[in-house]
């Protein structure tokens, strides 16, 4: 159930027309990719790199798998699945933003990281992979950006290969009442300063802590996630609930 008309979403606490929502998405993504990094340091006091390396641990990923990694553009789990899948191995990054895929492929040339990876601008609603393609889908924080979640979902489970699984990193329901206050006031009134201060930019940045809020609790992306095909999904929290990880299968 929505809390907005049939032809709106919601674009952080605003609501806007649906066909309107990409566009200002991609708009904030542009303006945020060359200080994205630095920024998820800030935001998150460095603790998104645990959160991504416990999320590409308990991938399941193995050697020679081929992994679509979604809304992937500055290449952070591209360059931690890299070595689980070695040289047999392949991955896809996909991201709907050319500025971020930009910084990502940059990056990961710089490191001397180019054979086994493809980088590709797409949308995660339409995805352009025959069905049956993919061992694993990767989407870190991206999801709550995407407008129909829905079909972005039942598409990832199209592209899987049967016993594939789809792994979503995502900012969720923070479990204690407490600690949701002093989260609260670091989204609503630290986080826009230090957007402003470091990128410039502090609208996208209240934005993107807007955004956190408007995302699916866990057990509702988990009830999403099956209704889109997927078995076994089991949610785990980290950091209290800040963010979850959310991992189906396709049977």
């Amino acid at each position: 159930m929505t809390d907005h008309s049939p032809n709106t979403t919601h674009f952080g606490f605003r609501d806007v027309p649906v066909a309107d929502k990409q566009k200002l998405v991609g708009q904030v993504f542009t303006s945020v990719a060359s200080s994205y990094d630095l920024m998820n340091d800030l935001m998150s006091f460095g603790i998104h790199r645990l959160w991504k390396r416990h999320f590409v641990a308990i991938s399941g990923v193995r050697r020679g798998d081929r992994v679509l990694d979604l809304a992937g553009g500055t290449g952070d789990i591209a360059a931690l699945l890299k070595p689980v899948v070695g040289a047999d191995g392949e991955i896809i990054v996909g991201d709907i933003n050319a500025a971020m895929l930009g910084v990502g492929r940059d990056r990961m040339t710089d490191r001397g990281l180019v054979s086994g990876l493809r980088w590709t601008q797409l949308n995660a609603e339409s995805l352009p992979f025959p069905d049956n393609s993919f061992d694993a889908v990767t989407m870190a924080f991206g999801l709550r950006n995407v407008t129909d979640k829905d079909k972005a979902l039942a598409d990832i489970c199209r592209v899987l290969k049967p016993g594939g699984r789809a792994l979503v990193l995502e900012f969720s329901r923070v479990q204690s009442e407490l600690f949701s206050k002093l989260y609260d006031f670091h989204s609503f009134k630290v986080l826009p300063k230090l957007g402003q201060l470091f990128a410039g930019d502090a609208d996208s940045y209240q934005y993107l802590a807007e955004s956190i809020r408007k995302h699916p609790d866990q057990q509702t992306l988990k009830g999403m996630m099956e209704r889109a095909g997927f078995g076994r999904v089991d949610v785990r929290n980290l950091s209290n609930g800040i963010v979850a990880i959310h991992r189906g299968y396709k049977f």
